[in-house]
């Protein structure tokens, strides 16, 4: 026997029962939950980097939990429910998809002889977007002329990743650079603006803000030269945490097999050592 979505539907409205549920469930409120769903998230991902797909089973189940609670807090609440929460997404994804879906209905397919090139399904993507922000309710943040361009983008999400959207968006109206040559230039540039900062504010405490200014704008142009690249700037940073971590522990271990500890020992001989460790990463992936 194997258990459904109708199964775990039920199962949530169990554990949120007030006279028979969970203590801990029936206590949790929209905002409660928001915290455990985005550690779920990181947990997924963290498993799909270690090919650890077993694991990632079980995190992908944790991640569905996360909805159907949402769902059933929606229901009790008079919002929505996890039925309409999926109807909505079918709806949105077929309404998104006119190169699979022509005639707007699941059951539609396209004639793969007119099925449109990159570019038009990129252009038809950007423009239905667009369409449903427009028709969107107004969250206060529309411009004086009501085409706000980069309405949509949650400041909620992690610096990083809304640095990307945002300069996609932009990207998508005109407003970016012809190539990547201008980005290494800029980098240089705001490399050059941050030291100057930082000398200032060796002498002037005022100027603090200033680094963080400049240090934003030169994070800020790193990730647009991730865009360039096509690299993600998020999974590349992870994979250089991963890879200091993963030397680090390399050091830790040999000092520790020869007796030494590492605050005695000298930058040089530690660099040393790192320099010999360099790969073990690829080892422990």
């Amino acid at each position: 026997m194997s258990y459904s979505i109708e199964d775990l539907k039920i199962l949530m409205a169990r554990l949120r029962d007030p006279d028979t549920g969970c203590p801990w469930d029936t206590g949790q409120t929209f905002r409660s939950i928001v915290p455990h769903t985005l550690e779920e998230a990181h947990e997924v991902a963290d498993a799909i980097e270690r090919a650890d797909y077993p694991h990632l089973k079980d995190e992908l189940g944790d991640l569905l939990f996360q909805v159907i609670f949402y769902g059933q807090l929606g229901a009790e609440e008079g919002h929505f429910d996890f039925d309409s929460i999926v109807d909505n997404l079918v709806r949105k994804l077929i309404r998104r998809h006119p190169h699979v879906f022509p005639e707007g209905t699941l059951t539609s397919k396209v004639d793969p002889a007119n099925r449109p090139d990159e570019a038009q399904i990129k252009a038809n993507w950007e423009r239905i977007k667009a369409e449903e922000r427009a028709s969107a309710p107004d969250k206060g943040t529309a411009t004086e002329s009501g085409n706000a361009r980069l309405d949509g983008i949650a400041r909620t999400l992690p610096a990083m990743v809304r640095a990307e959207k945002l300069q996609r968006r932009a990207s998508s109206h005109g407003f970016d650079w012809p190539d990547v040559e201008p980005v290494f230039d800029k980098l240089h540039e705001e490399i050059d603006e941050l030291r100057e900062a930082w000398k200032t504010a060796q002498s002037n405490l005022a100027a603090q803000d200033a680094v963080e200014d400049e240090l934003g704008d030169l994070l800020f142009v790193c990730v647009n030269l991730a865009r360039f690249m096509k690299v993600n700037p998020d999974q590349a940073l992870r994979r250089t945490n991963h890879k200091f971590e993963a030397r680090f522990r390399a050091i830790e271990r040999q000092l520790e097999e020869q007796g030494l500890a590492m605050e005695l020992q000298s930058l040089e001989a530690l660099d040393r050592i790192w320099q010999s460790v360099k790969g073990v990463e690829n080892k422990q992936a």
